[in-house]
């Protein structure tokens, strides 16, 4: 994610022939989506049924386990048109093996999203902005320096209430990365007048050039879906491609079978309990503790990046549900 605004980039082809010039280098690289995703597992919440609503995607086991089930029908505007079948057929086509462990990874990722945002009372269509972002892999890493779920840079993260120190990095943890990005893309929303194309592609390069383009290129007319594809063209490349990318990746999100995905294995719902435990902790210690691999405590806490606690304070591990022992003397 962008939010230093760089001078747009003026093309005066015709969406057609926008599209044929720019095939063979989307061929080889989708913008975010293949720049940025890399191969990683991520972590999820244990769910409280007592405590949190249901999402309208997820359904609960009798343990209150959620697991990720997506519905056909859209609470975003839907779109299909011709560059967004050009993205739907990159990812089911020459990306189909890294978009087949996206997809696999919204069974880890998906419950924890999907809750979140029925709190908010936004749409879970939004769930395929932070799917394309990163492939979901909390371990990503990008050329400009964002890194997470949902592809924050430095300086964003940090604005939104993120910590990122020398010890913690929490664009990395999912969770509180899915808060600071839901709070943005509210802002967002508000800012382009309840359009979520517009929030999505402010996010992408930053709100002050959409906003600015949207008045030179459209009036200032806010909060109507088709604005986007209107003012795409003076956009940057990334950004332009980035909304269709996104309704791509919900089209075959929503429907998977249908565009040739019909044997994912879903990775599991990840729980955890959390550990207190002293600062400057190695997580390999509490490993060690309560009988678990380090790896276990490295995916479940991406986000202590020295793999330790920070020093100076207590800090909560997350830690397997199934593991015994609450405190670390």
């Amino acid at each position: 994610m962008a939010d230093q605004e760089k001078p747009p980039v003026e093309n005066k082809k015709s969406g057609m022939q926008r599209l044929n010039t720019r095939r063979n280098r989307r061929n080889l690289a989708l913008g975010m989506a293949a720049s940025t995703l890399g191969i990683g597992v991520g972590v999820g919440a244990k769910s409280d049924p007592a405590a949190a609503p249901s999402a309208p995607l997820a359904m609960r086991d009798p343990e209150g386990v959620v697991s990720f089930s997506p519905t056909k029908s859209w609470d975003i505007e839907e779109t299909k048109n011709e560059e967004v079948d050009f993205f739907i057929d990159f990812l089911r086509g020459k990306n189909h093996q890294k978009t087949k462990l996206w997809l696999e990874r919204l069974g880890k990722y998906g419950p924890m999203i999907q809750e979140k945002l029925a709190e908010r009372g936004m749409p879970q269509d939004l769930i395929w902005l932070a799917t394309i972002e990163s492939g979901l892999d909390p371990n990503a890493y990008s050329s400009a320096d964002a890194a997470g779920l949902w592809q924050f840079i430095e300086e964003t993260g940090e604005r939104h209430g993120l910590e990122v120190t020398e010890y913690v990095d929490e664009r990395r943890d999912p969770l509180a990365a899915t808060d600071a990005a839901l709070d943005y893309l509210s802002k967002l929303n508000k800012r382009f007048g309840g359009s979520w194309y517009l929030a999505a592609a402010g996010y992408n390069t930053g709100e002050n050039r959409v906003e600015r383009i949207v008045r030179e290129k459209a009036g200032g007319r806010f909060g109507d879906e088709s604005v986007f594809w209107q003012i795409s063209k003076h956009l940057p490349s990334e950004t332009r491609d980035y909304v269709p990318v996104m309704l791509a990746m919900g089209h075959i999100g929503k429907d998977p079978a249908k565009y040739g995905f019909g044997n994912l294995q879903m990775q599991e719902p990840l729980q955890f309990e959390e550990m207190k435990v002293p600062g400057g902790t190695p997580l390999s210690d509490v490993a060690k503790q309560i009988g678990v691999e380090p790896e276990v405590l490295y995916e479940l806490n991406p986000h202590l990046i020295k793999k330790q606690t920070p020093p100076n304070r207590e800090w909560s591990v997350r830690i397997p549900a199934t593991a015994e022992g609450d405190q670390l003397a």
